[in-house]
């Protein structure tokens, strides 16, 4: 959460917020207890380890903790520890909560409402959305989940515009309350190309929707997609929370070969650089994300976070 002098100051490489996710830490406990099941001193154990690593700012990610199914309660002691530690929160991500799922749409889209009302609750300026749906038993079996095909959208014009409609429902709700939507890119679903998130975007309607440019999910397919400069070109003016990670690409396509594995937001095939810089000349100002797959993932997210800063305007 930006403070007001914060807002009110230019955004810079040392202001700018950057956020760590949650999703290095699993939602389901080895003893098979819930994250959400909780108590306040259990979640410290995990959010110190966020101080730790050197970051002021989180995202609750609800792979982790749904923050917006807390008791008045428990939300108020959840607070209270973030900002005992020193930490803000800029925005809310959900995962897997499509409100298009064919058995729990409906569902999804009264819980993407409350967090929507959350993030007005505690101050988040964003909320972040997707239309890709749960992790099919095929993924769950591999080393890295997006190297066998997901859940993909239909290509059935009545179920796109059943998204459209639910997505401008949720957008015009955010707009009453200063929250921006940000559209997660993601395979196979309206929003898994540039051109499909501009027009889906465009589709909906509404200001305060965009796009989160997570192209990371989609440079580490193992199939031919589209250069990430391209997609960048077209998605920068539409740019609001970012989720940012990177991957290692290989390509012959020759020998049908395309691999990929996670590395640091430095080394990897995206040019950040160059990417931030289009979104910033386009007039991007939202917070960023950090998120990695594989490994001691907080420690990349911080290692990203330190090289973000170093790219951002003085």
């Amino acid at each position: 959460m930006m403070t007001e002098a914060t807002k009110s100051a230019t955004l810079n490489r040392d202001n700018w917020p950057i956020a760590a996710a949650m999703i290095n830490f699993p939602g389901v406990l080895p003893d098979g207890g819930l994250v959400q099941d909780q108590t306040v001193e259990q979640w410290k154990q995990s959010l110190d380890l966020v101080v730790d690593a050197g970051f002021t700012e989180l995202d609750p990610t609800d792979s982790w903790l749904r923050i917006a199914d807390l008791s008045p309660e428990r939300l108020r002691g959840f607070m209270a520890l973030t900002q005992s530690l020193g930490l803000t929160i800029p925005a809310i991500s959900t995962s897997r909560r499509s409100v298009i799922d064919p058995v729990h749409g409906d569902d999804y889209l009264a819980y993407n409402h409350r967090v929507i009302d959350t993030a007005a609750e505690i101050g988040a300026k964003a909320v972040c959305f997707g239309l890709f749906g749960p992790l099919t038993d095929a993924q769950k079996k591999e080393l890295w989940f997006w190297t066998a095909d997901g859940v993909k959208n239909p290509d059935d014009p009545a179920v796109y515009q059943k998204a459209v409609q639910r997505i401008r429902e949720l957008g015009k709700h955010a707009e009453e309350l200063g929250i921006e939507v940000s559209l997660e890119m993601y395979e196979d679903t309206y929003i898994g190309t540039a051109d499909g998130a501009v027009k889906f975007v465009n589709d909906v309607d509404v200001p305060c929707v965009g796009i989160n440019a997570d192209i990371g999910n989609l440079v580490r397919l193992h199939r031919p997609v589209e250069h990430w400069l391209s997609m960048i070109e077209k998605i920068a003016p539409y740019l609001k929370y970012w989720h940012v990670k990177n991957y290692m690409r290989i390509e012959d396509k020759a020998k049908n070969i395309y691999l990929s594995h996670p590395t640091s937001m430095a080394l990897g095939i995206i040019n950040y650089r160059i990417a931030i810089q289009k979104a910033i000349d386009c007039g991007f100002k939202s917070a960023f994300l950090c998120e990695h797959y594989g490994g001691d993932g907080l420690s990349v997210c911080a290692m990203n976070r330190d090289y973000l800063r170093t790219i951002l305007p003085k």
